[in-house]
């Protein structure tokens, strides 16, 4: 029901312009990502690694070279809860697991929530123009 009407969405948007489609889907969608590559989907956002699935080494393997991926950095627990070092390690895993070959856009899982050190938000920025982000 879904995949048909995205898929002629997409086409249509794609068939007027240089469009990239990136779909919003929060939690566990790993097993639509063939169905929505199939419709015509260029990039998921957000990569939520706390979900079910979402491991972001088997997700780059699998669909690395059909997706781009927006997101990976939790904002449930490491961002809001963790020490910088936690964040730099972070932003390491998923710069390792993602980013190789390009297709990736690192970025917080989801809004920076209101208790979330500043100081973690800074470590996430300086760690990721380290590596060239």
């Amino acid at each position: 029901f879904v995949k048909p009407r995205h898929k002629r969405l997409i086409e249509a948007f794609k068939s007027v312009s240089k469009a990239k489609v990136i779909i919003h889907s929060d939690g566990s969608i790993f097993q639509l990502l063939d169905g929505l590559i199939e419709a015509g989907v260029d990039g998921i956002n957000p990569v939520q690694v706390s979900a079910k699935n979402m491991d972001t080494r088997i997700l780059k393997e699998r669909f690395g070279e059909k997706l781009v991926f927006w997101g990976g950095i939790d904002t449930q627990r490491v961002l809001p809860f963790g020490k910088p070092e936690n964040v730099v390690d972070e932003v390491k895993r998923r710069v390792h697991d993602l980013a190789e070959n390009g297709g990736y856009i690192l970025a917080s899982v989801h809004n920076i929530q209101p208790l979330t050190p500043p100081e973690n938000i800074i470590t996430m920025f300086d760690c990721a123009s380290t590596h060239k982000i």
